[in-house]
């Protein structure tokens, strides 16, 4: 039975997507049975494990509003299977409104899927909207990009509140998976007093392995790879190998 991690964090352009494709790819490639949930509108990770986004059906946006079978919806590629979101998941927080239990639609579409993974995980959008309750109703556990920049930790209290609240009414099994250091540069203060203001909130739950700022990790996605076809022998691509080698561990 799979293990289902949504990887979140409001704040925009800290590596969720990135996280979800390279950690997908590098646990499959350790022969691990592994399905990336695009439940962003942007389609990002879609698009970023080479399924094109314009033409995948169904969708995850099928299987909340229309009720479509998920089995039919996954995609299978050489990186791992691939649950695809489109532009039209935007709307689909409005439509959900008036559903029955529209806060555990993901939940019961996964369930559905989660005998036949290891791993799930859920790239969530940048937002705590209906979609990232659905998405932290669903999971067992979260995993939290942080970029080592100078606002770092703001946004995360908001998150965090979130958490609880989801925990208390709707999901009280959810647990931290693990805070993980993005964009990180060895060669500024500023990174290294990032991360040990990160351990400092998050004590025992920060990941050993740090993902670097690396040009070849911002490159891939553009040509519909993840890190570890597009570069194998970069810093990015051994960072997340070591990051799915660490998670297996735990």
């Amino acid at each position: 039975m799979a293990k289902i991690i949504a990887v979140v964090n409001q704040k925009g352009g800290v590596g969720k997507t990135t996280t979800t494709v390279n950690i997908t790819a590098a646990l499959h490639a350790l022969g691990q049975r592994v399905l990336l949930c695009d439940f962003d509108p942007q389609a990002n990770a879609t698009s970023g494990m080479g399924v094109d986004k314009n033409t995948a059906s169904p969708n995850v946006y099928d299987l909340l509003v229309s009720g479509a079978d998920p089995a039919r919806a996954v995609v299978s590629t050489q990186y791992g299977s691939v649950l695809p979101s489109n532009k039209a998941l935007a709307g689909a927080g409005v439509e959900m409104i008036g559903l029955d239990n529209r806060d555990q639609l993901l939940k019961n579409a996964l369930a559905a899927l989660a005998p036949q993974y290891d791993f799930i995980f859920i790239d969530c959008p940048p937002s705590l909207e209906l979609l990232t309750v659905n998405a932290l109703c669903a999971a067992h556990s979260l995993l939290v990009p942080v970029q080592c920049e100078y606002y770092a930790l703001e946004g995360l209290s908001d998150l965090l509140s979130t958490v609880r609240l989801v925990k208390r009414k709707l999901n009280p099994g959810l647990t931290m998976e693990g805070v993980l250091l993005t964009m990180f540069d060895s060669r500024t203060n500023l990174s290294l007093q990032v991360a040990e203001e990160v351990k400092r909130h998050f004590p025992g739950q920060v990941y050993a392995t740090v993902i670097p700022r690396n040009v070849r990790l911002s490159e891939a996605p553009s040509h519909g790879k993840p890190i570890s076809a597009y570069d194998p022998y970069s810093r990015g691509a051994e960072a997340y190998k070591l990051l799915a080698e660490e998670m297996i561990a735990r």
